[in-house]
């Protein structure tokens, strides 16, 4: 089973604490109620692009960077990129 495929067969599993939201929402400048489900239909959108670096999974997708950890399934953060990022795989 490949990376993407790990995260989206425990997609429930995802969280994030409350400051987690505030900074998700302050990064990504986004007004939603559902921080946490905003994430996962990101994640599991066909394009989106999952890699695992050491204990996070980091996920691209439209110009974002989500970060989630791969142990507790928490969001820890999400950022605006580039497409020339060298961050993007």
């Amino acid at each position: 089973m490949n990376n993407k495929d790990v995260l989206i067969s425990n997609i429930d599993k995802l969280h994030t604490t409350r400051m987690g939201v505030i900074r998700i929402k302050k990064n990504l400048n986004i007004e939603t109620n559902d921080v946490v489900l905003w994430c996962k239909d990101k994640i599991i959108e066909e394009h989106s692009n999952i890699y695992k670096e050491g204990k996070n999974w980091y996920i691209t997708n439209k110009g974002i960077k989500i970060t989630v950890n791969s142990y507790s399934y928490t969001i820890i953060t999400a950022h605006k990129v580039k497409e020339d990022n060298k961050w993007l795989k």
